[in-house]
């Protein structure tokens, strides 16, 4: 298969990483949106939220309860924005499960 972000997990491709897990990979987004941007990626290929089932609760969980405290270790203070685009119409261009999350700045709605 050929996934960027299977290929970023497995090292192939290097990244900004910023956590890293067995489950789980944090790294810097290439095109920051905001003054603090990173992906949270599970190691296990999914390829959009719309694949996820009740096998994937526990990993889905472990991102949830990381993405506040590597926000707060990123230095983000005042709030932060989690993002999943599921799809092509909603926004995803690689075909793998990852969540933004966007901070340092006041997030304005609705999104550009």
């Amino acid at each position: 298969m050929d996934c960027l972000f299977c290929s970023i997990a497995s090292k192939d491709i290097p990244s900004q990483l910023i956590y890293e897990d067995e489950l789980v990979m944090a790294f810097r987004d290439i095109n920051p949106q905001a003054p603090v941007h990173f992906l949270v990626v599970p190691k296990l290929h999914i390829h959009s939220l719309d694949q996820v089932n009740e096998a994937h609760d526990g990993l889905i969980a472990h991102i949830m309860r990381l993405i506040p405290s590597l926000a707060s270790e990123q230095g983000i203070v005042n709030g932060y924005r989690v993002v999943n685009n599921c799809g092509s119409d909603g926004g995803q261009t690689v075909g793998h499960i990852h969540f933004h999350v966007l901070g340092g700045r006041e997030m304005l709605w609705p999104p550009g």
